[in-house]
């Protein structure tokens, strides 16, 4: 975390706390995702806000599992989210599992009800919703409120020992059904599920819910501060009454804004409606805004770790532009990744004037922001490939590339003036003629000599070919979450291209999975997961320049 910044709120409380010495001035923060899908970049901020803030002040971070619906669990979930912490440079403390406590949290319930304060309900969900009332209107009571303590005991020891079917009872609090807050309208504790859990297989049919889980499991655990965002503010009351009802540790929570990034959506539901649909790839498809696919596309950590310091910690939500996200990778590959060439939309370049089977070798700069890149060599011969969009039939005036009498630069080569090409039977052009100037050869006495004009290419005979997958925003919209309608019916039909065949250096086709370059003119790409050397595969992380950005200001 930057030193020359001001302190955000939850640091301001933090160094109060340990002025004040409270809890002896210990910092313990938790990160308590839940293994039903993969974390997303929302996460991400919140993992670097907890992490963050205990590095900071020399504490420490849990990570605590909340796993108390095996309905939707997964371990495939589980090894996912450890693999993002640590990627991002994060580890934790103690890893913990809401499952851990799982007795201690039955024990709490137990307690509860001997103290007259929880009760068993045989209502349908359909009558708990009727009977809870409205924000305007006080809830009714349920006709199973006043059970005795001992009935209670004993159905809810009937509960945990399997003897009704799911929905047929629930552990409800008993706090008040005309409170102005509806999470205080005596909530569900327990439900029953006859399913099988991930760690704990079939031991249990009840399972405890979130609201009752999440408050206990920080209590046992002493943290110090709970950390939560902003939609967890009125559930905040009823964390507290449990906690002083059962006296135990006091865990504070403090609430903060959620990521919410444009041009994606954040709904777990969603991604995953997303992947089961086929509709991406899977969880780590780098169109998806979770940190698995970041990683894919070519991201980095420390992009992601800025992007998270740079947008900062707020008390109201609001949409963060994707284009910071994106300026925060551009900022750092500029500096880090090794300029290469690469044509995707090839045609032939053929130089009449250079002897057919000669080749040499130039000399190409790895990085001009990076002096102890080095170099390497770059193959010339009289065929090249060049890009489809560098030459043009009938050029504009102010067209700097290749037409019929034109100059321009081959990059860390010569310059050549076109002479002429050829079509196919379509109208395409497959072929362009030039000539070169010897002595204009970069680096040479002559070189000096001016065009306005400079484009990348490949030796025809020595390119090795790739495939380049070109990712772009997943939707069309700025904010799919609050638009109306079905949210897939504004996926973007442009979020991918998939060039099957493009010219890459021959180096290249040996680049390790998650090794990123700059594609000269074109991007920044990273080697795919499935990438070999038989079939090399690229995926686009960014644009050179933020082009939705300018698109937006046409508009």
């Amino acid at each position: 975390m930057s030193e020359e910044r001001s302190l955000n709120f939850l640091e301001q409380i933090v160094e109060e706390d340990i002025a004040k010495g409270v809890n002896s001035g210990r910092v313990l923060t938790r990160f308590p995702p839940e293994p039903n899908g993969y974390l997303h970049i929302g996460h991400a901020k919140s993992i670097c806000l907890n992490f963050g803030l205990a590095q900071k002040y020399g504490g420490q971070t849990n990570l605590r599992f909340d796993d108390t619906n095996p309905v939707t669990e997964d371990t495939e979930y589980v090894d996912s989210i450890k693999e993002d912490i640590q990627w991002l440079g994060f580890q934790w403390a103690k890893e913990l599992y809401a499952s851990d406590y799982f007795e201690q949290l039955y024990q709490y319930a137990v307690e509860l009800i001997k103290k007259g304060f929880a009760y068993v309900d045989d209502s349908t969900a359909a009558e708990i919703a009727a009977l809870k009332g409205t924000p305007t209107e006080p809830g009714k009571d349920s006709p199973y409120r006043n059970r005795s303590v001992e009935e209670n005991l004993q159905l809810f020891a009937d509960m945990r020992a399997g003897k009704y079917p799911d929905g047929a009872k629930t552990l409800r609090a008993k706090i008040d059904m005309a409170s102005p807050n509806m999470h205080m309208r005596d909530p569900i504790m327990y439900r029953i599920k006859h399913a099988h859990h991930h760690r704990t297989g079939d031991a249990w049919s009840i399972y405890p819910m979130y609201d009752f889980a999440h408050g206990q499991s920080d209590s046992i655990e002493n943290i110090t501060h709970s950390i939560c965002t902003l939609e967890f503010i009125p559930h905040r009351p009823l964390y507290d009454w449990f906690i002083q009802q059962l006296d135990i540790f006091p865990s504070h929570q403090y609430e903060f804004a959620r990521l919410n990034l444009s041009y994606t959506v954040m709904s777990k539901r969603k991604l995953l409606q997303l992947v089961n649909e086929g509709i991406v790839r899977g969880w780590d498809d780098p169109r998806m805004p979770t940190i698995a696919a970041f990683r894919r596309r070519g991201y980095t950590p420390s992009s992601i770790r800025t992007f998270a310091e740079r947008v900062g910690i707020q008390k109201r939500d609001n949409i963060i532009e994707l284009g910071l996200l994106e300026y925060c990778i551009r900022e750092e590959l500029n500096k880090t990744a090794p300029r290469v060439m690469a044509v995707l939309d090839p045609i032939k370049l053929v130089i009449t004037s250079y002897p057919e089977g000669q080749t040499e070798e130039l000399q190409a700069e790895n990085n001009p922001e990076d002096a102890a890149a080095g170099h390497r060599n770059v193959t010339f011969s009289n065929t090249l490939w060049i890009e489809r969009e560098d030459f043009m039939e009938n050029p504009p005036k102010k067209f700097f590339r290749l037409g019929v009498g034109l100059k321009v630069r081959l990059k860390y080569a010569y310059i050549v003036e076109c002479t002429g090409f050829d079509k196919d039977e379509n109208g395409n052009v497959t072929t362009v003629y030039a000539t070169h100037i010897p002595e204009s050869k970069s680096g040479a006495e002559g070189s000096a000599m001016s065009v306005k004009g400079t484009i990348h290419w490949l030796s025809a005979a020595h390119a090795k070919t790739a495939e380049v997958r070109l990712y772009d925003r997943l939707f069309t919209v700025e904010n799919p979450a609050g638009a109306e309608g079905d949210f897939k019916d504004l996926i973007n039909p442009n979020s991918l291209e998939i060039i099957e065949k493009a010219y890459i250096e021959p180096f290249l086709a040996d680049a390790k999975p998650g090794e990123r370059f700059q594609f000269l003119r074109k991007g920044y790409f990273v080697a795919d997961a499935e990438s070999t050397p038989e079939k090399p595969v690229f995926n686009r992380t960014v644009t050179l320049k933020d082009t939705w950005a300018k698109e937006a200001k046409k508009a």
